[in-house]
């Protein structure tokens, strides 16, 4: 695997410690492309008739099983290294126009296995329903325990076979290509053959999204190419940034081949506004001892502007992403601003309608809000501060995600000394001294980057299982540990014998 430090990768530590930074940094941090955009393109690509060439798309673990899942299916797909962003690749996929080249056989199916990647295994559930014969989609003990009920009765709905092994409508899985099992006439182009059946019965279903939109999505992508006609139940579309996300790549792809570019992702970019948000603020504004660099007002407008692509300014102290998404796809493109305005203009912030995955960076960052915030003047000038919680709610899909994200944040932050409540699927962050802990990751990759953060700020925060940040982000310690300005200079050391950790054992393979 190709990344900027050239020496062969060593496996992380099972344990790592984050030492936390004495001063604030000023860095420009890159970050690698969009999941969510990636595994969409890759399928618009291979629906698309010629070679697509996708910049800047994520080379992790959920994109590269995405990757040798079209492989195995016939397609060729080509990538090559990323001159600008290690994590990256450009991948050429040689589309057929909605022919699917392989499947298997009832004795002996096409086997596709999606590892924990919801994405892909959603995305080719519907996929391979273009295809003609038997596919076996399987993954990880935690990706057969996820949802995918409203997705497989979709799929049935529009006439296609549909078993799960188990009888329990989740994965592992087996689908027939073709309509109700049934496969095309041999050498019948698919896209045009399905279309001529939109007469026909079960070319409409209804989809729910209430316990992941990713159902909705998977239809969406191959809706052109199947003739289907897609109802969503749950929510009001327009309310749901990822099936809104997924509408505007088939608006704009290249259907006939061409290049697409993909943005940064946003989610990944959380950690690193979060981490410039916690030290810039103590440091330049609320520090007694030090004349502030700008006023909180400001601090937005620098940020905007840097956002809108003007140069950084240069009295400006702190860590910020490059070439952030303007594009509006990506509901965590909001995640500055949300941050900024906490707590003072969101008294509850939703999972639905405010933030999506970098929810999870904005609860680990909760327990310092009021020391973070306007309200820090009050304790500035010995006047009474009241105390001020931080709700976050419509957390319910984090329960099905990659672990129990609710359970596990409430558990882990509450392991380092912050009040948190559970009621429902809200939870309430109180104000907190913070300390240091060994966090349980629970093999999800935005627990271990989730809780890095609070690592450059808390003494003593040690991280389990590091290594599962290879899911979306392998170089995300190395981040944290490069020099400014393209890291934060971050010393991580062995969890279990203190030495400091070099660059090639940094990385998550």
């Amino acid at each position: 695997m190709f990344h900027l430090w050239l020496n062969d990768p060593v496996a992380l530590p099972d344990l790592i410690e984050i030492v936390p930074l004495t001063a604030p940094v000023r860095a420009e941090i890159t970050v690698p492309g969009s999941k969510s955009i990636t595994n969409r393109a890759l399928i618009l690509a291979a629906l698309a008739e010629g070679e697509t060439t996708l910049r800047g798309a994520l080379w992790s673990e959920d994109t590269q099983v995405m990757v040798e899942c079209l492989q195995e299916l016939g397609f060729m797909v080509n990538a090559a290294p990323d001159a600008d962003e290690p994590c990256n690749r450009t991948i050429t996929v040689y589309g057929l126009g909605g022919k699917v080249p392989r499947g298997g056989t009832e004795a002996q199916p096409l086997e596709l296995f999606v590892g924990n990647a919801g994405t892909a295994a959603r995305f080719l559930a519907a996929f391979v329903c273009l295809g003609e014969g038997v596919y076996r989609l399987h993954g990880v003990l935690r990706m057969h325990e996820r949802p995918q009920a409203a997705l497989f009765a979709a799929l049935r709905e529009l006439g296609y076979r549909v078993e799960s092994e188990k009888g329990n409508d989740k994965l592992p899985v087996r689908i027939w290509g073709g309509r109700a099992g049934s496969p095309l006439p041999a050498g019948a182009p698919v896209a045009t053959e399905r279309r001529a059946r939109s007469d026909a019965p079960y070319q409409r279903c209804k989809v729910s999204i209430e316990e992941s939109s990713q159902f909705a999505s998977a239809l969406l992508l191959c809706a052109k190419t199947g003739g289907w006609q897609v109802e969503i139940t749950g929510a009001d579309e327009e309310e749901m940034p990822y099936v809104t996300m997924t509408s505007e790549m088939v608006k704009v792809f290249p259907a006939k081949g061409g290049e697409f570019q993909i943005e940064p992702d946003a989610s990944s970019g959380s950690y690193f506004w979060g981490i410039g948000w916690l030290f810039l603020i103590k440091k330049n504004l609320f520090d007694k001892k030090e004349t502030p660099r700008v006023t909180w007002g400001e601090f937005s407008r620098v940020v905007a502007a840097y956002e809108r692509g003007e140069p950084l300014d240069p009295t400006f102290l702190s860590v910020v992403v490059k070439n952030w998404p303007t594009s509006g796809w990506q509901i965590d493109q909001d995640f500055s601003d949300v941050l900024y305005s906490l707590p003072e203009s969101f008294d509850v912030v939703s999972r639905r309608d405010d933030l999506g995955d970098s929810v999870m960076t904005g609860i680990v960052l909760a327990p310092f809000l009021p020391s973070m915030s306007r309200f820090a003047v009050f304790r500035r000038l010995r006047l009474p501060l009241f105390i001020r919680k931080q709700s976050f709610s419509e957390l319910g899909r984090l329960r099905v995600q990659e672990c129990e994200r609710v359970v596990a944040l409430r558990t882990e932050l509450t392991k380092c000394g912050a009040k948190v409540v559970e009621e429902g699927d809200t939870l309430t962050v109180y104000p907190s001294p913070l300390h240091g802990a060994e966090i349980e990751t629970y093999n999800d990759h935005r627990m271990a980057m989730c809780f890095a953060v609070l690592g450059l700020k808390v003494p003593g925060i040690k991280i389990k299982n590091p290594a599962c940040v290879k899911k979306t982000f392998p170089n995300f310690f190395q981040k944290l540990a490069a020099a400014p300005p393209h890291g934060l200079g971050a010393e991580i050391r062995d969890g279990h014998t203190g030495r400091k950790l070099g660059m090639d054992e940094l990385f998550a393979e």
